[in-house]
């Protein structure tokens, strides 16, 4: 049994919902060795105000109705929060981090990641102005 890790910094987004998926498929290109076909990987993301998810990759709807969604059920700017020192939307950021969390394993299948036809990784940025965020990698083969 071997272990491999890598810290993927991802891009800055926008606060939405992100397909990441290519992003992670070519740091596991990079990471593995030739000929790994079967294990699983684990994804870790080192922050507290956005989230990872697997959904829908084909229709942009489900990511925008996704995040509408979000900000129905923790919405921004209201009265009752007391954590404000980082703006009207870490709060709600974190609760949403919170619903949708951290971390996802996925299978690695035939050397890559093992998802369904119409599934993709995304990134969730809760944050109005985030930066990059670190997404941690390891995969057991």
């Amino acid at each position: 049994m071997a272990f491999y890790q890598t810290t993927l910094t991802l891009p800055a987004y926008t606060r939405g919902i992100h397909i990441i998926t290519p992003h992670i498929q070519q740091a596991l290109n990079d990471l593995l060795p030739q000929g790994a076909k079967v294990g699983m990987i684990n994804l870790f993301l080192q922050h507290t105000s956005a989230s990872l998810t697997i959904n829908e990759n084909a229709d942009p709807d489900v990511r925008l109705d996704t995040e509408d969604w979000l900000n129905q059920v923790a919405p921004a700017d209201q009265p009752q929060y007391r954590h404000t020192l980082e703006g009207s939307d870490d709060l709600p950021a974190h609760f949403k981090s919170m619903m949708l969390g951290v971390s996802l394993n996925i299978p690695l299948i035939n050397g890559r990641l093992g998802l369904g036809t119409w599934q993709g990784v995304y990134l969730c940025e809760h944050r109005n102005h985030a930066a990059g965020r670190r997404l941690v990698i390891t995969v057991n083969l």
